[in-house]
């Protein structure tokens, strides 16, 4: 008869639990309901995206709720500040040969180097005052990573390179590394003033913020 199902191709009307179960996750799994799940990231954004906003929105509006977001703030504020003052991070330096230093092998560093510029001035020894005070600030910024430093790279270099990322010091710069080419090479006299011109010149260029954070200055 036109529009009755034969008996046997009737499915059952009260299939038992265990058949009924079957039959569901069978179905579940067809390719149309797994592609509709969420991602293990999507679960996982969801979870990182909820725990963000109960720390942003606290819900009782005390202190203590807003604790966690002071944090972080706090920790924001300080990663913001440091990179403007010291530069972003580039590279690990761990394998990085810093021994040379202007034609000698010199593995010190800029701490190491003022100590001893400090030592020399307080013994009257402007000569070795001035070149290690002029090495510390060198190596103050290759560690900064401001200015890169080479086996090749002269004073005179050095300079050119720290003057792209200090502009208003590119002046003394210059001059301090023509006082460190005459003491170290052409044997000049060095003098208090000198010292005090570089360490000052150190100094400044410790706290100051370089106009360049986005590449280092490859010296020649």
């Amino acid at each position: 008869m036109i529009g009755i199902l034969p008996l046997d191709d009737t499915p059952p009307l009260h299939p038992g639990r265990d058949e009924a179960y079957d039959w569901l996750v069978r179905e579940l799994s067809k390719p149309e309901y797994t592609a509709a799940q969420p991602s293990l990231i999507d679960r996982i954004a969801s979870a990182v995206r909820e725990w963000f906003l109960s720390l942003v929105v606290p819900g009782d509006g005390t202190f203590a709720a807003w604790v966690p977001v002071i944090i972080v703030v706090l920790i924001a504020a300080a990663v913001v500040a440091a990179i403007l003052i010291w530069g972003v991070p580039r590279r690990n330096r761990a394998g990085r040969n810093t021994a040379a230093l202007f034609g000698d092998d010199d593995t010190r560093t800029a701490h190491e180097l003022r100590t001893h510029a400090r030592q020399a001035a307080q013994a009257g020894d402007w000569e070795t005052a001035v070149l290690e005070i002029f090495r510390a600030l060198a190596r103050g910024l290759d560690e900064r990573t401001l200015v890169t430093v080479l086996p090749g790279t002269t004073a005179g270099g050095f300079a050119s390179a720290a003057a792209s990322a200090f502009p208003p010091h590119a002046a003394r710069l210059r001059s301090a590394a023509s006082v460190f080419d005459s003491v170290r090479y052409l044997e000049g006299g060095a003098t208090a003033e000198q010292y005090e011109a570089l360490a000052a010149l150190d100094g400044e260029l410790a706290h100051a913020t370089p106009r360049i954070h986005d590449a280092e200055v490859a010296t020649p």
